[in-house]
């Protein structure tokens, strides 16, 4: 064996190290970053009041990511939106493959619709109304929970 060869397998071996680290990058930065969680309780008119947790979506980039690449979102557990002020909503789940049912909430904590949203759909789901927040969770889980339009989410901070 010549030098040269022991250059030349260092330098693939250095290419191949690089290239690894540069994938490996790559996946961590497609893999999907959960978010602080809390607990939100949801006043039922007429029953019982349900508990969820929840990651928070506060700024622009967390929001616009939301729950793009998750594979997985439990019952009982969801993401809310907060905006700064009331506005009209809209939504798309690009890069999301989950299919979820999405409620939007007025300032006061007022469910005022509850839509659902099919995996990777690029169409817009807008709220008819000015909100503030918007909640996702898996698919049927307000129906499952008997969450309706009218029912209240405490958001306490």
């Amino acid at each position: 064996m010549n030098f040269r060869g022991v250059r030349q397998r260092g330098a693939f071996r250095g290419l191949l190290c690089l290239a690894l680290i540069a994938a490996n990058a790559s996946f961590a930065a497609c893999s999907p970053k959960k978010l602080p969680t809390t607990a939100l309780t949801i006043e039922r008119a007429g029953a019982a009041e349900i508990e969820i947790t929840v990651e928070i979506a506060r700024t622009e980039d967390e929001r616009a990511q939301g729950l793009m690449h998750r594979k997985k979102l439990p019952d009982g557990e969801g993401m809310l939106f907060i905006f700064d002020r009331d506005q009209q909503l809209s939504f798309w789940m690009k890069n999301t493959i989950i299919p979820l049912s999405i409620a939007f909430i007025a300032s006061d904590g007022r469910i005022t619709e509850i839509k659902d949203m099919q995996p990777n759909d690029l169409s817009s789901v807008r709220s008819s109304r000015s909100v503030r927040y918007a909640l996702e969770v898996p698919q049927g889980w307000f129906a499952r929970a008997g969450i309706n339009a009218g029912d209240i989410v405490r958001i306490d901070f």
